[in-house]
């Protein structure tokens, strides 16, 4: 009978400690009962819960009431950007919203993954950043690290895991642009078209 070689496996290394579980147990238990059965049109309340959670948010920002925010800390959303229904976002590491930008329904935000080539599986976080009058639509995956251009879309379903530029239409698996993005005049501080 031959003797196996030691596991080289070690346990899962999780590197956030516990001053962080405890703000992210803190932030369910809020989440649960206050901010999860609010009235949809109540943006101010859930902002409200959010920036006392140490979100950063501009004017006007949006978040549904089904969203999911891992860490409210990470969140960074801009004048009139909008986190639509059953959002998943993953902010282990910060994400950026930028003016204007929509990120639509069922879209997964995933700022970490884990480092594959090491047998313990640290945690690897990334920045998210998504640029003004951007356009994540529904059920996109974005990926940790990843940066998406000013005026950006981004197609249903599609997977992005590196940068977009800016003013394109993006889609696939792995996202790539596939024609530039035409917009119709307009004031990009306010959103609104000429008469």
């Amino acid at each position: 009978m031959t003797q196996q070689e030691p596991s080289r496996i070690q346990a899962y290394e999780d590197r956030l400690g516990w001053r962080n579980k405890g703000k992210r147990l803190l932030w369910s238990a809020f989440w649960l009962f206050l901010f999860r059965p609010s009235p949809t049109p109540l943006h101010s309340w859930r902002r409200l819960l959010l920036r006392c959670f140490g979100a950063t948010l501009g004017r006007g920002v949006h978040v549904y009431p089904s969203c999911r925010i891992w860490a409210p800390w990470n969140l960074v959303m801009a004048d009139h950007a909008c986190l639509g229904r059953w959002v998943d976002c993953y902010n282990v590491a910060p994400v950026h919203i930028g003016h204007r930008a929509i990120v639509s329904q069922y879209a997964y935000l995933c700022t970490a993954s884990h480092d594959i080539g090491d047998p313990a599986l640290p945690l690897l976080a990334e920045d998210i950043r998504i640029g003004r009058q951007a356009w994540i639509c529904a059920d996109v995956f974005v990926g940790p690290g990843v940066t998406i251009g000013d005026d950006t879309v981004v197609g249903a379903r599609s997977s992005v895991f590196s940068d977009l530029p800016a003013k394109q239409v993006c889609m696939g698996t792995p996202a790539h642009p596939v024609r530039p993005r035409a917009m119709a005049p307009g004031d990009a501080t306010t959103g609104e078209r000429p008469a």
